[in-house]
């Protein structure tokens, strides 16, 4: 993956002329001694302590969006995993979803890409009415910004604050709550938005949700999109500014 060009701030957030998305390196940076493991559609750095990611990172853009193939819901172990990832015996009778955090819909561009969103490294303990409800929506919400602006970066995972406890044999953490992180680049400006969600049932609008970058990076540790020039990141990542994404 090309390295991200040099960017320079000016009076506003510009990207140097010819700098192309196709050369934005979005992954967050490496957890020390967390394992990366690439797949067709997304990359994940897998929290062996937790038993999932800490981040889920990929591009979705409006083709992707726009391809569907049937929900395979062909769960199994991700052996790519040197630690061992979760199992399905972990979620059995837990009363627990197994949650995506790259829904499979965001994976259709391929019947692998489709199989590889099934993989326990890609799944984290959710409530079902949080599953079916606020997260869902929010999955979708996403899936209509890639529509509607061809193109953004998402990173998603847990946060372990508040957990509500462990489930199976691996001891596989009830995240307390859930981040998504996006990124867009239109008309040469960078857009940033980001949610921090409680993992419980809820009817409020996700919305409600909005928080910004930094939030996020300190309550989980994270550092996103590290490879943007510190000038621009620090700004964009201090902003909340949902009517930017017509929210």
């Amino acid at each position: 993956m090309k390295k991200l060009l040099f960017i320079t701030l000016l009076l506003s957030i510009t990207l140097l002329s010819g700098f192309t998305s196709s050369e934005f390196n979005y992954l967050p940076a490496n957890v020390t001694d967390h394992q990366i493991v690439s797949y067709t559609q997304f990359t994940l750095s897998y929290n062996e302590e937790h038993e999932q990611a800490d981040w889920v990172a990929y591009e979705l853009t409006s083709e992707e969006v726009a391809m569907k193939l049937p929900r395979c819901n062909c769960f199994k172990s991700d052996t790519n995993v040197i630690t061992k990832s979760a199992s399905l015996s972990d979620y059995k009778l837990s009363g627990y979803n197994r949650g995506h955090l790259s829904p499979a819909a965001d994976n259709n561009m391929s019947d692998t890409a489709n199989r590889e969103s099934f993989l326990m490294s890609n799944m984290s303990p959710q409530l079902p009415k949080f599953n079916r409800g606020i997260w869902k929506s929010l999955e979708g919400w996403v899936r209509k910004k890639a529509t509607e602006h061809k193109s953004v970066y998402v990173v998603t995972g847990p946060v372990f604050i508040n957990n509500l406890g462990a489930i199976g044999e691996n001891n596989v953490t009830i995240p307390g709550y859930y981040y998504k992180v996006l990124l867009r680049m239109n008309n040469s400006k960078i857009r940033t938005i980001a949610f921090l969600i409680p993992q419980q049932y809820t009817s409020s609008n996700i919305k409600d949700y909005v928080v910004t970058i930094n939030y996020v990076e300190t309550i989980t540790g994270l550092d996103f999109f590290p490879e943007i020039d510190n000038s621009i990141e620090n700004k964009i990542e201090s902003q909340s500014q949902p009517k930017k994404w017509e929210l």
